[in-house]
């Protein structure tokens, strides 16, 4: 039986904390304070997390089967500067408006297959009245500006391209209009095409709601199985 074993990045990080917190390498000297400077560090550490990263709830299925209800998920967050597209070209923090700026690292476009979260756009609320402006969704990226996207017979067309799309729960019973994406928009679908309010109803959706993006899954409840989900919320 074999298990599985530290990363060597993570053996030489233990090794040097050991070394400079821990001078006489004793298990005596495992839980030893690492003192006013490590603590700074810790902080200065967690204020960057909760300030580029957050935790969120899988409140519905629409995901299904990337994401279970019940799923706690990492999220990075997205630079966004005054009302432009939080993906600037020629970005500088000498112009940056501190008031207008969510923090984060993540300047590239939205790819294809990115799973993002987002605030719905008006087309949504229009669509579902009692919509938030607190409400978060979660979709898949599946088109981008300039891309002709159309759902038929079942499968998804880009560019007049079906998509290898082994992760969804089952193939789409609708059929949308050919459409092509705006400039500064993408196209969005849950991965549980049937039981998803996404851009086949409310139509493309405009970057600037772009909130984060997906990184990994942080924990799953024991009892999440297929069984369990059953159609609920589609956010």
């Amino acid at each position: 039986m074999s298990f599985l074993r530290p990363t060597a990045l993570y053996q030489s990080l233990l090794t040097s904390l050991s070394l400079r917190w821990m001078p006489c390498q004793s298990w005596v000297f495992l839980l030893r304070w690492p003192g006013l400077d490590g603590f700074f560090k810790i902080l200065i550490g967690f204020l960057l997390w909760s300030t580029f990263s957050e935790i969120r709830f899988i409140p519905s299925s629409s995901m299904f089967p990337t994401l279970r209800v019940g799923d706690r998920i990492l999220i990075e967050k997205i630079c966004f500067i005054g009302n432009s597209s939080p993906f600037p070209t020629n970005f500088s923090l000498i112009d940056l408006d501190m008031k207008n700026f969510q923090a984060s690292y993540y300047f590239r476009n939205p790819a294809v297959n990115d799973v993002i979260t987002f605030q719905a756009p008006i087309q949504a609320h229009l669509q579902h009245p009692g919509l938030g402006e607190e409400d978060v969704f979660i979709k898949r990226v599946v088109a981008k500006a300039g891309d002709l996207v159309q759902v038929r017979n079942g499968l998804l067309f880009v560019n007049g391209i079906v998509q290898n799309e082994d992760f969804i729960a089952e193939q789409p019973r609708y059929t949308s209009n050919l459409i092509c994406v705006p400039k500064d928009h993408v196209y969005v679908l849950g991965d549980n095409r049937n039981n998803s309010f996404d851009s086949h109803v409310w139509g493309p959706l405009p970057a600037k709601n772009i909130l984060g993006r997906y990184v990994t899954c942080c924990f799953r409840p024991s009892n999440s199985t297929p069984e369990n989900h059953q159609r609920s919320e589609q956010r």
